[in-house]
């Protein structure tokens, strides 16, 4: 929590097990990454003992939380470099990301595009990226989802679909936005 490479490091030597979990269920990864604590994250991503796909106690991976934070040098070495998994069941990176409103979340959901993230995946709820964009994500998020051809029709378990998400948040331009990709996507059909 306080940055102190040395103490894990010196910890690491002293042959401590480095996925041990705190009583909220993250592992010192999960922990580095919440927290802002680059120095750690980045010399415990280099210790090859270290399960990058561990999930905490609410179902978050290493990879979701540099996602939401927006954490672009953090989630590419987590991708390339360990590769943590992209795609599961549930709530994704690709979710985490475009429900960020940090400045580089575009930049986190276009490279987990680029390793081939779902872009349609579904919550347990049928929640998509998309819908996650619409309410509360960046508009930049919002409009590189649908140029890579999220769709923009599908609904969740409530039957609310990205534009009722947009609408519920008070985010009329990306209402009007996702409405120009669904008749964009309709068939023009002539006699």
């Amino acid at each position: 929590m306080r940055n102190d490479e040395s103490t894990v490091i010196e910890l690491t030597l002293r042959g401590f097990d480095l996925n041990t979990r705190n009583e909220k269920g993250e592992t010192g990864l999960t922990l580095a990454i919440r927290q802002g604590a680059t120095k750690v994250a980045n010399f415990l991503l280099d210790q090859n003992v270290v399960d990058v796909n561990s999930k905490n106690g609410a179902g978050e991976t290493p990879l979701m939380l540099a996602a939401i934070k927006g954490e672009v040098a953090l989630a590419r070495r987590l991708i390339v470099d360990r590769k943590a998994q992209v795609n599961h069941p549930g709530w994704t990176p690709l979710h985490y990301a475009a429900s960020s409103k940090e400045p580089a979340s575009r930049e986190v959901a276009r490279l987990l595009l680029e390793h081939h993230a779902y872009i349609d995946a579904e919550s347990p709820n049928k929640t998509t990226p998309l819908m996650m964009a619409a309410q509360y994500g960046q508009f930049e998020v919002l409009e590189l989802l649908l140029e890579e051809g999220a769709d923009a029709s599908l609904r969740n378990q409530q039957g609310l679909n990205a534009i009722d998400f947009a609408r519920r948040a008070g985010r009329e331009a990306a209402a009007r936005r996702i409405a120009e990709a669904v008749r964009a996507a309709q068939p023009t059909g002539r006699w």
